[in-house]
This record gives structure tokens, C-alpha cells and sequence, in this order.
């Protein structure tokens, strides 16, 4: 079963990532095409959709799996496939409303987001953006609940699979769709976002071709299964559903934590920044909710997906009451969180300037805002896992409870440090906001679960050390090398980051296997490589 469960994890995570990666290089030729006065009016748009899809969903896939997961272990597989069909109708009503809603709400929402004068964008101009992605959500919560039925299965594949032809089929049509109207037939940039937009529908029916695909291979083994059943608890739907709503509340809170920060920043940015007197002229909310944002969650990929692969072990440790077992995981899961980003985000915040370059253009704007929010990475990573962990320990109330104090204390911090410090008035709301909801999620594990370790104070000492000395390589070399090399072009800015790079990460992985600190995170595995080297 441990087997299972890593190999499910695995295959997850490497689609997740690699769907994450192609979603952030996608950015770089569409911001050369639509240019920086352009490319925020495409977040303006996916801020308002992400929130609605997460409604239109409500968690739904993860309930789903877990209950078809317990039904099929008790030899009612009937169970299961009646959830599907009326699962399938409920997404497919919620989708519609949800798509209709959205459309129909987009211009009162456009005007709240901006105002009448608004020196870049027009009322319209967000309100047909809006409305051209509310299509997606049609197709995406049927798409997300045969994801759900696969995983019941433990048949990760599916889901691994959709996601990654539905991002490639988004970003073939976005870039597709984008080159023609600017190049083919003269349309203007903003027209350029509008069929950009529209990408999320076309690559969610990508994903439900190959959904499709996968349940003509599977249904004769399911159709076996269904045949076979051994028990039917002829399980009525209204109480299974009334379950699935108490499961899947914290797991949407979850899911749009992030957004839902973004969108404190898209109600309130632009006017804190008006009324204070400063200037609009630049997209300074297109450079941190989109531009910077999809560099910033680069380390928050890296570490993530490795922490996760723990966290089905912390219910276990629950379950089973083995208290010892558990702390000793949640070490395990904060250290190599910690090991993973921190190196990234040191590393990244050095190289913001010749980072921001590569990826869009020279600006010294946007590589300072990408500097100051970077460090946010830790935050991004430390609270989806904490929370997951409080899930595990059978703790999901709090969950929304820590999350709404953290949102309510963005947006009463937000206007007034806009006002005093514009961008990084907003990156400093959502630091604060971030940091009291992760310090409720650890009090909540302290106080249920008697948590405490000086191990992990520990190594956090340790590992903040050994940053600190990649820290001091990282800039020394950046500095040598821009004086002999400066980085005026694309390729010039990516030698820096090769170079600085390498020899901060190699000063990092040095000082870890020396000191034995990445020999205990990653176990035996490593040892017997590492050995060979002399570590």
C-alpha cells in the first residue's frame, strides 16, 4: 500500500510540475507579444474566474475520490458509479451557474476592480476579459470530478495526464490565438488577451478528451468490478452529499488561499494607489499579481510537491494514535520545506534583476518588485502544508477560521501600507496576513497535538546558516561577473543566473553533505551516493 501511495504521489507530482513549469514559460513569449501596458489586464480576468471555478467545484474532486476510495474497499463499487452520474449532473449545473454568474456579473466586478478614469485599462476592456474566460467554467468542474473517480481508483494517471495535454492545448491555442489576431489579422493587444482568456475553455476540453480516452480503456475492468460486488449499502445521496460538503469546504479554502489575497490586491490596489497620489502609468499590479507572482511560486513548486508525499502518513500517525511517529514526520516535513525553498529563494532574489530580464524585459520596476516579493515563496509553501497537516490531524475548522483572520488582516492592512508604500505596502499586507494565519495553523498543532521540537529549531538554525554562506557566494560572484560581463542581452542575463547559480548551489550542497544535514533529510538513498564523493 506505501508503494501505491508514493507511486500515486510521484506520478501527481510530476505532472503538477511539469504543468506548472510549462505555465510559467508560456508568459515569456506572451509578454513579448502583448506587451507590459497589456499583460495585467490578462490577470484582471484569471483572479475573478479562479475564485468562481473553486465555488463551482467546491472541493468536490477530493471528497469524491475519498468516498469512492471507501466504498470500493468495502466491495461497493455500485456506490461509486451511481456518485459518478449524479456527480457529473451536479458539476455540470454548478459549471453553468457558476459560467453565468460570472458572465452576466462580469461589469459590476470590472467596476469595483477599477475606476471610471482608470489610466490603463478601461471598464470594458476587464469586462470582456472576464467574460471570455467564464466559459472554462462550464467544462472545468466536470473535467475535475472524472479526475476524482480515477483517483478513487488509485489511478493517478488520469489526472496526471489531463492536466499536463490540458495546459499544452491552453498554451498552443493562447500563443496560437494571440500570434493571429496581433500578426494575421491586425487586431489590437487587448483583443490578443481576450482569446488568451478564452485558452482555459479550449485546454479543459483537451483534458476531457483524454479523460475520455482513459475511461473507454478502464470501464470493462470497472464494469468486472461493478459486476463482482460483494456488498451494496445502497448509500443515500443526500447524506453522502452533505458529508462531501463538510469534507470539501477547508479544501477549497485551500485552494484559494492564494487567489483570494490576489483578489484583496484587485479590489483595492489601484484605488489605495490613486487616492494616495501616486502614479498609475505603470501596471505596477500586473507586475506583482502576474509578471513577478509566476516567478515568485517557482521555489513554492519545488518544495511542495516533496513535503506532500508526507503528509498521508500524518493521518496515519493520527489514526493509529502513534504521537511519536507523527512529531517525527512533521519534522521531516518542515525541514525539507525549509531545505527546498529557502536556497531557491536566496538564490532567485539575488538574480531578481537579470531573473525579471530573461523572462520579460529589462525593468527596474519589475525586478524590484520581484526581489521584495520573492521571500513570500515561504509563505506560499509553509501554508498550504500546514493546513494540509491540520486536515490529516481531523482539524479542517480551522483551517477557514486561520485563513479568514490572515484575509481580514490583509485587507485592513492593505489600503493604508499601499498608501505608504505602494507595491510594497501590498507585499508587506500580505506577509503579515500570511504569517498570523501559519502561526494560528502551528498554534492549532501545538496545542491539539502537544507538538514541540528543538530538533527543527535546530536545523532551521542550521539551514539558515548555510544560506547565509550561499548568500554571501551568490553575491560576490553576481558582482564579479557583472563587471566583466554585463547583462544588456537575454543571453547575457542567462549566463549570470547559470553561472551565479551553480556556484551558489554548489557552496549549498557542499556545506549540507559536509555537515550531514542532506544525508538526514533524504535518507540512506543519498548516503550511498554521497559516499562515493567523500561526504
Amino acid at each position: 500500500m506505501s508503494n501505491t501511495l508514493y507511486k500515486g504521489t510521484a506520478i501527481l507530482t510530476i505532472g503538477l510540475f511539469l504543468s506548472k513549469i510549462l505555465g510559467v514559460i508560456y508568459i515569456i513569449p506572451f509578454y513579448s507579444m502583448v506587451g507590459e501596458d497589456n499583460i495585467g489586464l490578462y490577470q484582471y480576468a484569471y483572479i475573478p474566474y479562479n475564485l468562481m471555478l473553486a465555488v463551482a467545484i467546491s472541493g468536490a474532486p477530493l471528497a469524491f475520490s475519498k468516498f469512492v476510495s471507501k466504498y470500493n474497499s468495502l466491495g461497493d463499487y455500485e456506490t461509486g458509479r451511481r456518485l459518478l452520474k449524479s456527480g457529473l449532473m451536479a458539476m455540470l449545473v454548478t459549471g453553468v451557474l457558476s459560467f453565468l454568474f460570472l458572465y452576466f456579473f462580469a461589469e459590476p466586478l470590472a467596476r469595483v476592480t477599477i475606476a471610471e478614469d482608470e489610466e490603463i485599462y478601461s471598464v470594458s476592456d476587464v469586462t470582456e476579459a472576464i467574460q471570455w474566460v467564464s466559459f472554462a467554467l462550464i467544462v472545468v468542474p466536470f473535467m475535475s470530478l472524472l479526475r476524482g473517480f480515477f483517483q478513487g481508483y488509485s489511478f493517478m494517471m488520469p489526472t496526471a495526464s489531463s492536466q499536463l495535454i490540458e495546459q499544452i492545448v491552453r498554451i498552443i491555442f493562447l500563443l496560437g490565438g494571440a500570434f493571429l489576431v496581433l500578426n494575421v489579422f491586425g487586431g489590437t493587444p487587448k483583443v490578443a488577451i481576450q482569446v488568451a482568456v478564452l485558452s482555459a475553455f479550449v485546454g479543459a476540453l483537451g483534458g476531457i478528451v483524454v479523460l475520455y480516452y482513459y475511461w473507454r480503456k478502464k470501464k470493462p475492468e470497472y464494469d468486472h468490478l461493478l459486476a463482482s460486488s460483494t456488498e451494496s449499502y445502497d448509500v443515500n445521496l443526500k447524506d453522502m452529499y452533505k458529508e462531501i460538503l463538510v469534507y470539501a469546504i477547508p479544501v477549497v479554502f485551500l485552494g484559494i488561499a492564494n487567489p483570494l489575497f490576489q483578489f484583496v490586491d484587485l479590489l483595492t490596489f489601484n484605488r489605495a494607489m490613486s487616492d494616495a497620489g501616486h502614479s498609475l502609468k505603470t501596471d505596477y499590479l500586473g507586475i506583482l499579481n502576474l509578471t513577478a507572482h509566476k516567478l515568485v511560486m517557482i521555489p513554492v513548486m519545488l518544495a511542495t510537491g516533496f513535503s506532500m508525499a508526507l503528509i498521508p502518513l500524518v493521518t496515519k500517525y493520527f489514526t493509529t494514535n502513534e504521537h511519536k511517529q507523527l512529531s517525527r514526520t512533521l519534522d521531516q516535513t518542515f525541514q525539507i520545506l525549509y531545505f527546498l525553498t529557502l536556497p531557491a529563494v536566496v538564490g532567485m532574489t539575488v538574480l531578481a534583476t537579470e531573473l525579471y530580464h530573461l523572462f520579460y524585459k529589462q525593468s527596474a520596476i519589475g525586478s524590484d518588485i520581484l526581489a521584495h516579493y520573492l521571500p513570500v515563496a515561504i509563505l506560499f509553501s509553509l501554508f498550504p502544508v500546514t493546513a494540509a497537516i491540520l486536515q490529516g490531524i481531523n482539524q479542517q475548522k480551522w483551517i477557514i477560521l486561520n485563513l479568514l483572520v490572515g484575509l481580514l488582516i490583509k485587507l485592513a492592512l492593505n489600503i493604508p501600507l499601499i498608501g505608504l508604500w505602494e507595491t510594497n505596502g501590498a507585499i508587506a499586507a500580505t506577509i503579515i496576513g500570511y504569517s498570523v494565519a501559519i502561526f494560528m495553523n502551528f498554534a492549532v498543532l501545538v496545542i491539539t497535538q502537544n507538538y514541540r521540537s528543538v530538533l527543527l529549531v535546530r536545523r532551521i538554525a542550521l539551514i539558515t546558516g548555510l544560506n547565509v554562506a550561499m548568500l554571501i557566494a551568490a553575491i560576490v560572484a553576481r558582482l564579479l561577473l557583472i563587471q566583466v560581463m554585463p547583462a544588456e542581452s537575454k543571453f547575457g542575463a542567462m549566463l549570470i543566473i547559470l553561472i551565479v547559480g551553480t556556484i551558489g548551489g554548489l557552496v549549498y550542497g557542499a556545506l549540507a553533505l559536509r555537515l550531514g544535514i542532506a544525508q538526514k533529510l533524504f535518507g540512506e538513498r543519498l548516503t550511498k551516493y554521497t559516499k562515493k564523493f567523500g561526504f
